[in-house]
């Protein structure tokens, strides 16, 4: 497989990916700085392909243990040549497995960037790692989330991103299992819909989802807003209502 080697976070991470194909845009860095990790905390990235998300983690958070899972052998190829070109191994293991016959449990917090497309709704790639990424397989999005929040301790976190469009099925995935739900709104700029939502949740805790204040990525002049730029470049976390 050809590949290209990316500077992201600022620099902080060098990340070697597919050159075609599926490539990391900012949902993954996105994703990461929601998740309310802590030095010492096991990390779970479900879905974790070269291992964007749970490094941009743990380049924000040292001291974290991280555990990756991903079907294609490729990509968890990639993820572990990432965490060593990044120094990051000794806190990393990268395992190839299928999310439904995952078993391992007492994680603190979960971590998911799935496949956005339903299958019955996507025009597949005939680029396969592409089309694994983007699109569901045997696995549907309640079975990421049956996964998620089987793996997660309790009073652990379970943190997804995923289409606005999907938000109602999301909400009522992880309600079955989590509670103190709190969303996130994703809009391109001020006057668009949203096209993203991070909605993350606590096993465990009382019924109920608050959301925030919606989250603008773009300005008029098409530029990142400083509190995106934040996130993408100084790895600042994305603080949510706190969970308590």
């Amino acid at each position: 497989m050809e590949t290209s080697t990316d500077r992201i976070l600022g620099n902080r991470l060098q990340l070697m990916q597919p050159a075609d194909g599926y490539r990391a845009a900012i949902d993954p860095v996105l994703l990461a700085a929601a998740v309310p990790a802590k030095a010492g905390e096991r990390v779970l990235d479900l879905g974790c392909g070269v291992g964007t998300a749970g490094l941009c983690l743990l380049a924000r958070v040292p001291g974290i243990s991280l555990t990756g899972l991903d079907l294609q052998p490729t990509l968890i190829a990639l993820a572990t040549r990432n965490a060593a070109a990044n120094g990051l191994s000794g806190s990393t293991f990268f395992q190839c497995g299928d999310l439904l016959c995952f078993k391992d449990g007492n994680f603190d917090h979960v971590l998911v960037n799935p496949p956005y497309l339903a299958r019955e709704k996507a025009s597949i790639s005939p680029n396969p790692v592409k089309a694994l990424a983007n699109v569901e397989g045997n696995a549907k999005l309640v079975d990421w989330v049956a996964c998620a929040i089987n793996a997660a301790k309790p009073g652990g976190s379970v943190t997804f991103i995923h289409r606005a469009d999907r938000e109602e099925e999301l909400r009522a995935a992880m309600s079955v299992g989590l509670g103190d739900l709190r969303l996130v709104r994703f809009l391109p700029r001020i006057d668009a819909a949203p096209k993203r939502i991070i909605l993350t949740g606590r096993k465990g805790a009382a019924p109920g989802c608050e959301a925030s204040a919606p989250w603008v990525l773009h300005g008029a002049d098409g530029s990142f807003t400083p509190q995106t730029e934040a996130i993408l470049r100084d790895a600042a976390a994305l603080n949510l209502a706190p969970l308590a």
